[in-house]
């Protein structure tokens, strides 16, 4: 449960850290992207700028800004110059539909937009709608809207005085993916986010001024964020954003930039594995990679590693957390299937539904304590207080910890299947699917029944070449899984749905209609 030991007292706002960065690195290479290159002294000189041209929109300390960009130079110009102000940054996911982003930026009350140009119809078709919307800022050359020109903005205005926010003021709200109602958005202030930071940085042993990341997963999301650019870019580290997942193109950007470290979502390694045999040598710079966001498959794991010869970490966190709560220890002892130990200042421990902690090995919900939990949830004290035991975060995830001080996620409580009574947890069917020769990608998921209360239901995508049918994935699950364990039932589909950070969607495979257009009718079983 303790926490490993503990980070350095760092100073506790986003905006100090960066300067201090910026400061020590000023000529080292900060953010490389689409063949331009900003050193740390123009990446503070030009948020700066961006802060000063919102500071004379009208923005001051305490507004809450939306900013909906793909990974880009232009994304970390902005999300500086959005803290730089005094100001808090709501970023938006970029798969959601107008209306979703609506409600955001309403419940937000968002005062200004920051919108890269690729999304001016969808911007241009809710702008209206949001009356707490003051201003807007298009990041692109073809400004489609006549909305003020980022460009013109960094370059014309004067750097900002920086408002110098206090370390309980709001940094980012983030919000939640909202699978079991509304979306909430949860309030991680500036003393969570450089804690968290404090932590990712130690628990990797990333080397100030040295390491380049890689940064594929959405910048928008929590675990990209502050993972894979707050961290490097508060230490002196230079990352390279894509704004789509490209396995071709990132393995070649892994040997030209001569890449140290690569965090992806375990969909990404899978896809790795279907590259030709001239593209593995590219990724001999890397360190080691990291995987979080959903439970790495141990087979996949293993096929990675024994191809690219390169070790995967696997880690662990949710939003609300900042996020990164664990993560196998660096150079120490792996064990698979494990989120590993919690990274240092922060605390873990699984406890029952009253909230006691339980013995280890006994499955119960993990719950996270330290300075990287949320504030809480934005307008939502009910809400709020449900979430906690006390000073506990309840993540939401049953899980164990062993002797040795790692935890494994068994799966999310709510998607946990009672059948007759006994529980099965998915992670644990996939597990055994993902092994079977055939099966590319593989998630299960329950099915209200009259008889047996609810039933497993297997979702899987093949292997290019191959094939299968529901009565062969049901003799193989008998073969490794109890008779309550076993599919009732198999879904066959040409891909499995995910969302922006690649994460296998369980929502939308729970939506019959959804189910019966992916099945392949040839291997339907009659």
């Amino acid at each position: 449960m303790e926490a490993n030991t503990s980070t350095k007292t760092a100073p506790a706002t986003l905006t100090e850290l960066f300067r201090r960065s910026a400061e020590k690195f000023p000529k080292h290479r900060a953010v490389v992207f689409g063949g331009r290159t900003l050193d740390y002294e123009t990446l503070d000189a030009l948020s700066g700028r961006f802060a000063g041209a919102l500071a004379a929109q009208g923005i001051v300390k305490g507004d809450r800004i939306g900013l909906y960009c793909v990974n880009s130079d232009a994304f970390v110009i902005a999300y500086f110059g959005i803290l730089k102000a005094g100001a808090t940054v709501v970023p938006i996911n970029l798969l959601l539909n107008p209306k979703e982003i609506a409600f955001i930026l309403a419940d937000a009350g968002a005062k200004a937009l920051v919108y890269h140009e690729a999304f001016a119809t969808a911007v241009q078709s809710f702008k209206s709608n949001v009356q707490s919307l003051e201003c807007a800022v298009c990041i692109g050359d073809k400004n489609p809207l006549g909305d003020i020109p980022f460009s013109s903005l960094t370059i014309n205005h004067q750097p900002f005085s920086i408002s110098h926010p206090s370390p309980d003021d709001l940094a980012a709200i983030i919000y939640t993916s909202g699978t079991t109602g509304r979306p909430k958005g949860a309030m991680l202030t500036h003393r969570n986010l450089s804690s968290n930071t404090a932590s990712v940085m130690s628990a990797l042993r990333l080397q100030p001024g040295e390491d380049i990341l890689l940064v594929v997963l959405p910048m928008f999301h929590a675990f990209a964020a502050t993972a894979s650019m707050l961290t490097p870019l508060l230490n002196g580290c230079t990352i390279i954003p894509m704004p789509r997942f490209e396995p071709e193109t990132a393995a070649k950007i892994i040997e030209a930039e001569k890449v140290t470290h690569f965090m992806g979502v375990p969909s990404m390694y899978t896809v790795f594995l279907h590259l030709p045999d001239e593209y593995v040598p590219k990724f001999r710079s890397l360190k080691y990679a990291i995987s979080g966001g959903a439970a790495m498959p141990v087979e996949v794991m293993k096929r990675f590693e024994a191809r690219f010869g390169k070790l995967i970490y696997e880690g662990d966190g949710p939003t609300e957390c900042s996020p990164v709560t664990s993560v196998n220890p660096i150079g120490g002892v792996r064990k698979p299937a494990s989120i590993g130990k919690c990274v240092p200042d922060v605390e873990m421990k699984i406890v029952d539904e009253q909230g006691q902690e339980l013995p280890h090995g006994q499955i119960g919900e993990i719950c996270v304590r330290g300075p990287n939990v949320m504030k809480g949830y934005w307008n939502l004290p009910k809400e709020t207080a449900e979430a906690f035991f006390g000073e506990w975060f309840r993540t939401g995830d049953l899980g164990t910890e062993d002797d040795d001080g790692y935890f494994c996620i068994v799966d999310r409580k709510k998607d946990m299947i009672i059948v007759n009574g006994m529980n099965v947890y998915p992670r644990i069917d996939e597990e055994v699917l993902y092994k079977h020769p055939a099966v590319r990608e593989a998630a299960v998921i329950g099915e209200p029944d009259e008889l047996h209360g609810e039933i497993p239901v297997a979702c899987i995508a093949l292997r290019d070449g191959t094939s299968l049918t529901a009565a062969e994935v049901r003799a193989y699950c008998r073969e490794n899984l109890g008779r309550h364990e076993v599919p009732k039932k198999v879904f066959f589909m040409p891909e499995l749905p995910k969302n922006a950070a690649g994460k296998i969607m369980k929502r939308e495979l729970r939506k019959h209609g959804e189910l019966e257009r992916g099945v392949d009718s040839r291997k339907k079983e009659t």
